[in-house]
Order: C-alpha cells, then structure tokens, then sequence
C-alpha cells in the first residue's frame, strides 16, 4: 500500500495518490491530471477510483478531465447532485483498491454532501482518514459557505458537531489524519503549518474537538470567520456542474502575441492586463494600468479574490518560461479565459517604445525620512484587520487588500499615499490597482511591517493600545 500527499503550496491544497496492487485512486485532484497520471503509469498501476470530498470551493477539482483520461469512476458521497454522471455513494459504503478498502462516512458540516474517506490496511485496520474540509489540522472547516434556503451556519455547524463526534473521533488516536487544505486556505481559520497528524494530537491540541458541549462547539467555530472570498460560490458552482476541458483552456491561452497584437487584443475584447513578476521587478516598468499579482505567491487566491468576473478576458504578462503554468494556475480557480501572452515578456514591450508606468518603491529608512518630514502623511496597510489590530504604524489607515475598491474614495489623489504590507507582495498588487485606477502618487514601502520595525518608526501595538 501506498499513501501520497501532493501537497499545492500556492493553494494549501493537499490531493492523494493511493495505490495498491497495481490499482489506484486519487482524493480531491487538481485540475492539471499529468501528474496523477504519470504517477500510476511509472507504477504501472491503473487509477480506479477518483474521489471527492466534497464541491470544493476554493479551487476547480481535476475529476472531470481525469476521469475522460483514464476511465476511472467518479465517486461523491451522499447529496452531491451532479450534473455529470458519478457514483453516489452511501454511508457506510466500501470500495476495493488492490488489497485495501477505502470506506464512506458521510460528514456533512462543512458543506451537506462533506464525506470522510477511511482507508482500512491489508488487515482491516483503520491506517488513515482523508477528511476534506471537515477536519483540518489545528481547526474544522467553516459551516459558512453552504447555507440555503431555511439552512442556517448554526445548523450545519451542529451538523459539523455530529459528524465529528459520531464518525471521527471514536476512531483510534493512531489514525493519520490528511485532511484537503492548510495553513493560507481560506477554508479554515486556525490551519497549522502542518499537513498531516495523528488524530490522537487532534483529539488534544484542535480547539474545535475540544468543545464541552455543542452550543460551545457551535460558538467557537462561527467565531472570527471572516468573509470568504468573492470566487468561492462560482467554484463550487463549477465543480457542481462541470466545466471546459484543460487541454483547450491551454490551447486558447497559450498565444504568443508581439507587442502590437498584445495591445490589439486587449483593447478589442477589454482584456485585464495581469502581470505576474516580482513586485520589485514590476515597480520598475509595467504597461500601464496592468495589475500585479506575483506568481510567487499566494497566487491563485488573490487572482479569485480581486478578480470578480471568472469570465473576465486575461492578457497575460510572465517571466519567460512560466506562461503555460500561469495559464494552468489561473485555470485552477476557474480563471479559463486567458486570450494569450506577451512573447518576450515586458522586455519586449520596452523594445518596441511603448509606453511604461512604474511605482515608486522606497526602503523602510526612507520611508521613516519622509515621514518625519511629512508629519500627518496618509499611510495605508494593506493587511488583515487582525494583522492590523496586533501591531501598526502610528496613524496608519487600514485598507485591507479584498476589499481595497470600497476604500477609494477616501483616498487623495493628489497627495503622496504610501501603501505597506507585511512583507511587500500584498502593497504592490495594491498600489498596482490604484495606479489602474489613476491614482498616481502612491509609493510602495519596501519589505513591508517586517522592515518597518527595524526603524524609529512608531508601531502601535496590541499591549500597548491597552
């Protein structure tokens, strides 16, 4: 028997790869299938099996197009309703993978169709559960996001309750627990760093499990959610009912085009120039009112957070190489319409004498010069409200960076807005969208909260404030 975690640090994903006997199945997989596929054909094993915890939200599972690749069965537990065909499985259910038996215990919480998948070893034993979101490390998944019609987030956070005390926890404390998401997701609100554990560590250390009663169970989980993000509901809907293949997604988006046929086709379909550099490199030159969000890190959520429209035509701006693994992290949050790249990178666009906008960039020390000298400088940290609250420059204005549009009009455009994060990757997607947006004297500060403490900077923090 063989377990594997393919763990997606962009996403806190974690998918799995079960093999036995020459037969394989595969958990929660994303959307890019070479990589499972590959895997069991190395081990020359046939993939069996794909099952799905759940409608994921946060990104587009990969079943659709594996399934087409290998033949394998689909498999949800109880109220999925697909449009595609699946096998609806029951509680209780067992399915043979070679010489072990992956068992259903239905979960619902997280979502009404949430299952646990329990994989019993050559012998019989429980050796391992892949929870999806119905227990993550350190947390449980948030019982927000499927409300409807007279179904309440009360109501699912006791159904949570139930499946976690009827299905899990009278498992024995050795069971591995590989749960779909970690620290970063936004699926959760307590992630540890960790991807895995034994539930026996749960049982002690995870606030959620222990909860005295329901009614307290109920109250800590629901709070401190904070909203989840805009694209959630659209990848749940996509995963629900289906979605285009990949392979054409690829296709269509791996265009090269000069700088002329770049332009050209942004402004004939109203393209969103999306420019995935470093922020250093993109503070130096980018076309104008392209935005920035780094391939380097968080990627794909803030593309879903930002970006309101799945449908939104993508032009795209990469490092030379990584066009074809933009395009593919795009797709994994439902992003399918990118019309084509720029061939060359920014480098050719600069060749070719068109114009170029930059953002001033300014280190920690200069940025206390300034603000010495400019006493009342309107200074805004991009970060989470509980980022904020913990520690902040004095005076300082929090916008954080979801919801930066609802803050515009409080901003001055005339005057200089210096805009930080806490370590710059946040602040220059930001000040990227305010240039967009013509605002033109904003000024990133380098290396963000991080730095900024190193100076004479006053910071505010929590003790302090009380």
């Amino acid at each position: 028997m063989l377990v594997e975690q393919l763990y997606t640090g962009c996403l806190a994903q974690g998918a799995y790869y079960i093999e036995s006997e020459g037969e394989a199945a595969i958990i929660d997989p994303l959307r890019e299938t070479t990589p499972y596929v590959r895997k069991a054909e190395q081990a020359g094993a046939q993939i069996k099996y794909i099952f799905e915890t759940h409608f994921h939200a946060d990104f587009v599972s990969g079943h659709l197009d594996l399934a087409r690749k290998t033949g394998a069965q689909i498999v949800y537990g109880p109220n999925a309703n697909t449009a595609y065909p699946v096998h609806h499985a029951k509680d209780g259910e067992v399915f043979q993978l070679g010489k072990v038996q992956i068992k259903v215990l239905h979960t619902p919480g997280h979502t009404l169709e949430s299952t646990t998948y329990l994989l019993l070893d050559e012998t019989g034993r429980e050796h391992a559960i892949f929870t999806g979101d119905t227990l993550f490390i350190g947390d449980v998944g948030r019982p927000d996001l499927a409300i409807k019609g007279d179904l309440t987030e009360q109501d699912l956070a006791g159904m949570l309750y139930d499946s976690l005390h009827t299905k899990i926890l009278p498992l024995p404390d050795d069971v591995i627990v590989y749960p779909a998401h970690g620290a970063g997701s936004a699926c959760g609100k307590n992630m540890s760093k960790e991807t895995t554990d034994r539930l026996g560590n749960q049982k002690r250390f995870n606030y959620a499990l222990r909860a005295g009663s329901k009614a307290e169970f109920i109250e800590q989980v629901l709070n401190g959610l904070t909203q989840a993000p805009a694209y959630f509901a659209e990848n749940a809907r996509l995963n629900k009912e289906g979605y285009e293949s990949l392979d054409r997604v690829l296709q269509r988006g791996s265009q090269a085009l000069s700088p002329a046929a770049f332009e050209a086709a942004v402004n004939e379909v109203g393209a969103l120039v999306l420019d995935v550099r470093e922020a250093a490199e993109f503070a130096n030159g980018f076309i104008p009112n392209s935005i920035n969000i780094g391939l380097n890190g968080q990627f794909a959520p803030w593309v879903g957070a930002l970006i309101p429209d799945l449908k939104q035509p993508i032009a795209l701006v990469t490092p030379v190489g990584l066009e074809n693994e933009t395009i593919v992290r795009l797709a994994r949050v439902g992003y399918d319409q990118c019309i084509g790249y720029l061939d060359g990178g920014f480098a050719a666009w600069q060749a070719a004498g068109h114009e170029v906008d930059t953002v001033e960039s300014i280190s920690a020390d200069e940025f206390a010069r300034r603000l010495a000298e400019q006493p009342g400088a309107l200074i805004v940290d991009v970060r989470k409200p509980v980022e904020f609250e913990a520690e902040h420059v004095a005076d300082a204005e929090n916008m954080p960076l979801d919801n930066l549009n609802d803050h515009l009009a409080r901003l001055p455009r005339t005057q200089p807005v210096y805009v930080h994060c806490a370590g710059g990757y946040r602040s220059m997607v930001a000040n990227s969208m305010l240039k967009a947006r013509g605002f033109d004297n904003v000024v990133n500060v380098e290396g963000g909260m991080g730095a900024i403490k190193k100076t004479n900077i006053p910071v505010v923090t929590t003790q302090s404030a009380h």
